[in-house]
Formats: structure tokens, sequence, C-alpha cells
């Protein structure tokens, strides 16, 4: 995401010494490490629907870890491009604070583009014995989008859409441990997560500053659109594959969202809707967690244990 949640407390500069903690908690910030568990909960989305998982276990680890990579990547070439306004509207941040030099910021951003390139190359490798396989391709586009994303589109009406484009890629990363990305039900998959996230990020554009109601219904509703679409996915699965308790699962899930996102737009202040915000990055793993009970059973609850280590760096952390 490209906004922030607004300091509350004084660690958020931490700048008083260049320590190896201080400067370990930078670049943790720096790339929202909170947020990377959303990530992998789309790569493990993907392990439980194709039942992958024991089989193909190291392609799933550096699955995961390419979503990790370019995840973070994202993130410090968001900042990267972001450097003069965060100065003007989050100087606590790592880069405009002076805590990480904007060029420092521009090396771990290539290099993390880079291992994760090089992860989706050998899980591909394993896969299919050759480097020209569907999880480099979705890798390379998936580079694209984020470098897009960061650079461009996010400056202009797209920058929702943009966003969803590479949540939607970062499934169908997850998706590429088998043949054929799971065609056509994996393509329905993250559709729905893609949508979601271009919600999450609408509704997210404003948050350093005072939000337009409308602006904040019209993404909440994007959000609940992308759930119902959800709710056809066990028919594309053999009868008796999803967990009984899914689409109830999944209503909880909306209400869950909609609850906060309803008293932001009431009153749209920069600190309810930093709240409906971090209540939605929440519900990107709790979203692939009932997905996941849709297509592989009640084992797809499994993925709300991401959320233990989520939520405890994000009280550390800022994480949007």
């Amino acid at each position: 995401m490209s906004t922030s949640i607004t300091a509350k407390r004084s660690d958020h500069g931490l700048g008083a010494g260049p320590s190896r903690s201080g400067a370990w908690l930078a670049y943790a910030q720096l790339v929202r490490l909170p947020n990377v568990f959303t990530a992998l909960a789309d790569i493990l989305l993907g392990a439980l629907a194709t039942a992958a998982l024991p089989e193909r276990w190291l392609g799933i680890v550096l699955l995961a870890s390419a979503s990790a990579c370019f995840y973070c990547a994202g993130m410090v070439w968001n900042d990267f491009f972001d450097v003069e306004q965060d100065r003007r509207e989050r100087p606590f941040r790592p880069i405009p604070s002076g805590r990480i030099a904007r060029g420092a910021a521009a090396k771990l951003g290539a290099g993390l583009l880079l291992g994760g390139f090089l992860c989706a190359i050998g899980a591909g490798w394993l896969r299919s014995g050759s480097v020209f396989s569907a999880s480099t391709g979705v890798a390379v586009v998936l580079m694209a989008a984020i470098l897009l994303y960061d650079g461009w589109l996010k400056k202009i009406w797209l920058g929702p859409v943009g966003m969803g484009l590479c949540r939607f890629l970062n499934v169908l990363l997850g998706l590429s441990i088998v043949a054929g990305l799971g065609w056509p039900w994996g393509i329905h998959l993250a559709t729905v997560i893609g949508l979601y996230v271009v919600g999450v990020t609408w509704f997210a554009r404003t948050e350093a500053r005072a939000s337009n109601a409308a602006s904040l219904a019209a993404a909440t509703v994007v959000m609940l659109v992308s759930l119902l679409l959800a709710l056809p996915l066990p028919t594309r699965f053999p009868p008796g594959t999803a967990a009984p308790l899914f689409p109830y699962l999944l209503v909880a899930l909306g209400f869950g969202i909609a609850l906060p996102a309803s008293h932001a737009i009431a009153n749209p202040t920069p600190s309810r809707v930093q709240r409906a915000v971090k209540r939605a990055l929440v519900g990107i793993v709790l979203l692939d967690a009932v997905l996941a009970t849709a297509l592989a059973g009640n084992v797809g609850l499994l993925l709300v244990l991401l959320l233990v280590p989520m939520l405890y760096l994000g009280r550390r952390l800022y994480s949007t």
C-alpha cells in the first residue's frame, strides 16, 4: 500500500543513533514486515487448493520466498518513488527521516526483485525441469506490475487497479506450482483476491488526510462484491470438498470488514479510515483462509495462524 498509519509513538522515529537494532528496525519498517504474511497467505492458499503439499513442499517454499521478496520490493520502491510526498506527509518513514539513504533503498529494492525472480525460476525448474516455466512467466509480469504501480499507476485513478493486478498475479504465482495455473478456477480465485485488494487500496488512498465519504463507500462496495464473487467457487470442485462453514465464514468476514468501514464512512477522519484499513489488511489473510476452506476443506483455517506473527509485529511497526 502507498499510504501509512500516522505515527502514534515516538519509536516510529527511533533515530537516536545508528545502532544495529535501529538499522534493522528501519529496514523492517521500510518493507512493511507485518504485511509480508498477507503475501505468504496467497501462496499457501495455492498450495492447499492444488494439494501440492507435502509432495511439492520445496517448490512451495521457493514460491513463498519469491512472493515475500516481491512484496518487500514493492514496499521499498513505493517509498523510493514517494520520497518527496513522504517528506511532507510522513516524515517518520525510514527514507525521509534519513535512517535509510534513498540509494541504499534502491539497491535493496533491486536485490529483492532479483531474489524473488531467482526463487521463482527455482520453483519452476523443480516442477518442469525448465527455466521457462509458468512460475518464471508470472514472476516477470509481477515484477513489471510492481514497478509500473509504484512508479506511475498509483499517482492516477488506475492506482487501485494496479495494486489489485499485483495481488492477482501473486495468487497466480502460488498456483504456478501446478500446470495450467489451475485453469479455470485459478483465475476465478485470483480475481476474488485481486478485486478485494482493489477495494482496500481505493479505501486507503487518502487515509493520511480527510477522505471523501462517497469514495470510501464505493471502495467498501468493491470489497464486499469480491466476497460475493467467491460464493460460487466450491462449485468448481467435487461435491464435499468445501467446508460446510464456508459461506457462513464469508458472511462473517463481510461484517468484520463492513463495520469499521461504515464508521469511517459516517465520519471520514484519518484515524477512523486508518482503523478500517488495518482491519481490511488483516482481512486479506482471513479471506485467503476462508477461500481455502472452499477449496481444501477445514484444513484451510490453518492459514489464520499467519495472523499471529502479523499482529505481533504490527503492534511494533507501521504496516501500510
